[in-house]
């Protein structure tokens, strides 16, 4: 979602893709340039012994360019000016990962010609603060771009993209060793561009790289979680070509608020199915190299906490499910208009508490902590171990509206995000919240509890009877392995939910599902979506199609007409071509954009037909 570089601001249809993709709490940067500027960009069947693959690698890395820290953080454009200030800054709160790197255009402003002035200025900077630098390799020179600027494909001939990775590792392979192959490609950053042009990239990249630096990895990167995509770049030629894979989860991000940690710790095993059907390694490291939420610019007590914690849920959950490195987006946060943005720090240079947070983790987890397993707590409640640099600790919070009280076996010691911390005796009750803490001090056998339950299935699974998922809808919408996200688009009513057109972003006219990829993953599948509805007033004309994730991308279905009256029927829609990968967070949605008035839904359900 961001622009990694230091370059032009892009059309104001990617600031409104950007707004469309954030329900107010996810995205990231906006595309931009900065002349001469440095930028930087930025299942729950999972649990399987792939989930500790990314850590089992021996803690000896010998090669200084690369550590086990999952610590990244990403940087956008505007006030990069002061990346000497914030580079030391994070540093200081344990980060030792940056992403980023110039766009090809500075680098190589001209065939046959180099400047590597700021690229070289860069480099040091990271290597004086301790940090490891990750290349991205985009966007095009305009020289070789279809159109003469720097987005648009076809490349005019794939040899200077050649020449153009050829240059960087061959200058920068002594301090970069993971290149990422582009910024979002699959999202407004390459129009034109195909699955196929993009392995053609990847492919490219790797031969060149691995020529110069035989250590090099190269990765490949969707926005969002648009795994289609990459099954049809590894199908069109990418296939063996590449060492890691980069994800850009913001909207499952959001969803965290509203209970959605089951489908974040989902991602890692939608991954790798995806990578076994390829025929790739399912060991391949796994990366969210974007993600993050907004704040007020102004201090906001209450926003900023909601920020510091969705940071914490990010990290953990990350790392808990698999993700061998995570990079908050971003570090210093300009403003896109709207008064509000990403950064751990503020224009003026003041940590917000999400700092404090990631500083938190940092200390109390070490540098190089490995998922060791989870704890079932109770219902409602996430608990998850993890082996830090002093021992075992166990991270813990409820989901929304389960606030409850537990005890331990043992002396523990609980801190908070905000970094206080308070020592609670054996049997006596700790508060636990939708907010994380972190416990240390845990006895032996609750240790030896969450080690055997490493490799088993998370507890917080939906379900599903049959061949059938339901979900109700309401005041306290019912779900399972099928569920409503992004519920503030429709409102409680009348034991239904009302679709909102009175929302002035037009979103209020759909409804979004995701089904859990335990019971309807990715694949080529035929389904039949059902919708019990009804017209919101009887004589007011009311309808909907709906928009699902297909084997092409999401597509929509016809558009049917609800019986008048105020009794409810029923919808349905057939499916051939349904694969469910959740690409920007949902899997289907119910749309009413072409409906002249509202409709109520009282119940969703998605039945398996083959």
């Amino acid at each position: 979602m961001t622009n990694p570089f230091g370059l032009a601001p892009a059309a104001d249809v990617d600031h409104q893709r950007r707004a469309d993709r954030r329900p107010s709490s996810t995205g990231c940067g906006s595309l931009v340039r900065w002349a001469g500027g440095v930028v930087l960009c930025a299942l729950l069947a999972g649990g399987l012994a792939e989930r500790g693959a990314a850590q089992e690698r021996s803690s000896a890395v010998a090669d200084r360019r690369d550590d086990l820290s999952p610590w990244g953080v990403a940087s956008g454009a505007e006030w990069f000016n002061a990346y000497p200030q914030f580079m030391p800054v994070l540093r200081r709160a344990g980060v030792g990962w940056l992403r980023g790197f110039y766009e090809w255009q500075i680098i190589q402003p001209v065939p046959g010609r180099w400047n590597f002035t700021l690229p070289d200025a860069l480099v040091r900077i990271a290597r004086a603060n301790d940090v490891h630098l990750v290349g991205v390799l985009a966007y095009l020179a305009p020289w070789a771009s279809a159109d003469g600027g720097t987005r648009q494909f076809p490349i005019k001939d794939i040899r200077f993209w050649r020449d153009y990775v050829d240059g960087l590792v061959t200058r920068y392979h002594a301090d970069i060793k993971y290149w990422e192959i582009w910024n979002e490609f699959n999202g407004s950053f390459a129009p034109g561009g195909t699955p196929a042009q993009y392995a053609e990239l990847v492919r490219e990249a790797a031969i060149a790289a691995k020529k110069i630096d035989p250590n090099a990895k190269i990765g490949m990167s969707v926005a969002s979680f648009d795994v289609n995509f990459i099954d049809a770049a590894i199908k069109s030629g990418a296939a063996g070509h590449f060492d890691f894979v980069c994800v850009h989860p913001y909207e499952y991000l959001a969803e965290l608020a509203a209970g959605g940690e089951p489908a974040f710790l989902s991602m890692t095993t939608s991954l790798r199915n995806m990578l076994k059907a390829n025929h790739q390694s399912e060991r391949l490291p796994l990366w969210i190299t974007e993600i993050g939420s907004s704040a007020p610019t102004r201090p906001d007590q209450a926003a900023d906490d909601t920020q510091a914690v969705l940071l914490t849920k990010a990290y953990l959950l990350s790392i808990a499910a698999g993700f061998e490195r995570v990079f908050w987006f971003e570090a210093r946060g300009p403003s896109y208009g709207k008064g509000t943005d990403y950064g751990l720090i503020r224009e003026d240079m003041s940590p917000r508490p999400s700092l404090t947070s990631l500083k938190t983790l940092t200390d109390v987890l070490g540098q190089e902590p490995k998922a060791a397993g989870w704890l079932n707590l109770g219902d409602g409640i996430y608990g998850f171990l993890f082996d830090g640099a002093k021992g075992a600790v166990l991270a813990a919070w409820t989901a929304p509206r389960h606030d409850t009280r537990i005890t331990f076996d043992s002396e523990v010691l609980i801190t908070a995000p905000s970094g206080a911390s308070t020592t609670v005796g054996a049997g006596t009750p700790v508060s636990i919240s939708s907010k994380p803490v972190l416990l240390t001090g845990l006895s032996p056998r609750l240790i030896e509890m969450a080690r055997k339950n490493r490799d088993a299935p998370y507890p917080w699974a939906a379900s599903a009877a049959g061949n059938v998922a339901v979900a109700r809808l309401g005041d306290d919408s019912q779900a399972g392995a099928l569920s409503q996200i992004r519920q503030d688009t429709t409102v409680a009513e009348q034991g239904a939910r009302r679709m909102n057109f009175a929302r002035a972003d037009k979103e209020g006219h759909y409804a979004y599902f995701r089904v859990d990829p335990a019971f309807l993953g990715l694949g080529a599948k035929q389904v039949e979506i059902t919708a019990v509805v009804r017209r919101a007033k009887p004589g007011e004309i009311a309808g909907m199609s709906v928009d699902y994730e297909s084997t092409r991308g999401y597509v929509g279905a016809d558009y049917r007409t609800i019986p008048d009256g105020d009794q409810w029927t029923e919808l349905s829609w057939r499916l051939s071509d349904a694969n469910f990968a959740g690409a920007w967070g949902w899997n289907f949605r119910l749309n009413a954009i072409a409906s002249p008035n509202e409709l109520l839904i009282r119940e969703v359900r998605v039945k398996k037909l083959d």
